[in-house]
């Protein structure tokens, strides 16, 4: 009787071929769960030139939202707790402020940054952004920024919001990279504010930072030119405006897509349904023990509809309970 070959799908060869070589070696804060394999998997079969997935190292573009997925997002949004810190810093030079919503709200307390309420003060929390750049020139608004960042910490977990970046998140950032990956953060958060942290936090250089922008105006001052913030956006990237602006500033479709909550919904949905080989991850807080535990009812980070369409649409849903042997530094 003549014997016939066995043939192994080339996933499971490749997943194979990894394994063989230190599969422990690789996301050494991730569990041994179907998450790990699943990017394992994944970033193998588009690496690999034999396979029919295989990816030229221009189309390797994999896009992560930042708050919530790269660095702790609760109980507020980074940015948002800066501007609160700002505001009572400038408020002297802005008397008006005392009398003025939502900058009265801060001054006396009851604009905290204990999270939000309820999701209208998303907008009071804009306008507060907006205003402690305004009329500063990109780079003074930079450095503002960094001086904060030396100094704040996160109120409830107690560390400086430096050490609130997800070690698993830095691990995938890296591993991404080292297959020839391009990196961006495609977020809501500010650029400018962004692109203060991300080089040295996620090893993200400035121009590979997506994020919402304000308006801007050229002025000579003092002899030099400035490109100056005006108080005000141009663009905010939530939404459907993430695959709006991935157009605009990155010109590809992403291979990979990673969020956390429901104004990451399009971006996944817009990545995994292209033409060649993708995958679309969602990050679930599901922790209470070692960070927060908060998804359809949040106000923060909110995850409902994203969650739902996973499901329909195979996304993998990571969880940092199971999925994640460590979650900080």
């Amino acid at each position: 009787m003549k014997s016939h070959p066995i043939r192994f799908p080339l996933a499971f060869v490749l997943l194979a071929g990894v394994l063989a070589t230190g599969f422990c070696d690789i996301l050494p804060s991730w569990n041994d769960t179907n998450a790990k394999r699943e990017i394992v998997a994944f970033v193998e079969r588009t690496t690999s030139k034999d396979s029919p997935d295989y990816l030229a190292k221009e189309d390797r573009i994999a896009v992560f939202d930042n708050d919530g997925t790269l660095i702790c997002e609760k109980p507020l949004y980074i940015q948002f707790a800066h501007a609160l810190d700002r505001i009572k810093e400038l408020a002297p030079s802005n008397p008006g402020w005392k009398n003025t919503e939502p900058f009265s709200a801060v001054l006396d307390g009851r604009l905290d940054g204990n999270g939000l309420a309820h999701e209208n003060q998303h907008r009071d929390f804009a306008k507060l952004v907006w205003a402690v750049s305004e009329n500063q020139a990109s780079g003074d608004s930079a450095s503002t920024a960094v001086a904060w960042l030396d100094r704040a910490e996160n109120p409830v977990l107690k560390k400086p919001y430096a050490k609130t970046v997800y070690r698993p998140m830095r691990e995938l950032l890296d591993y991404l990279r080292s297959k020839g990956f391009t990196t961006y953060i495609v977020s809501g958060g500010g650029s400018e504010f962004i692109r203060v942290y991300s080089r040295k936090l996620y090893g993200i250089p400035s121009g590979q930072v997506v994020g919402s922008q304000a308006k801007m105006a050229f002025e000579e001052r003092n002899g030099r030119f400035e490109v100056v913030l005006q108080g005000e956006p141009e663009f905010f990237t939530n939404g459907p405006a993430k695959p709006f602006a991935i157009v605009r500033n990155i010109g590809k479709r992403p291979a990979l897509a990673f969020g956390n909550s429901d104004g990451d919904l399009e971006m996944l949905q817009w990545t995994t349904t292209g033409p060649g080989p993708s995958l679309g991850l969602l990050l679930h807080h599901d922790d209470a023990e070692r960070e927060f535990a908060y998804d359809r009812e949040s106000t923060v980070g909110r995850l409902d509809k994203a969650l739902d369409e996973a499901a329909k649409r195979n996304w993998r849903v990571v969880s940092m309970k199971s999925d994640w042997k460590q979650v900080f530094e």
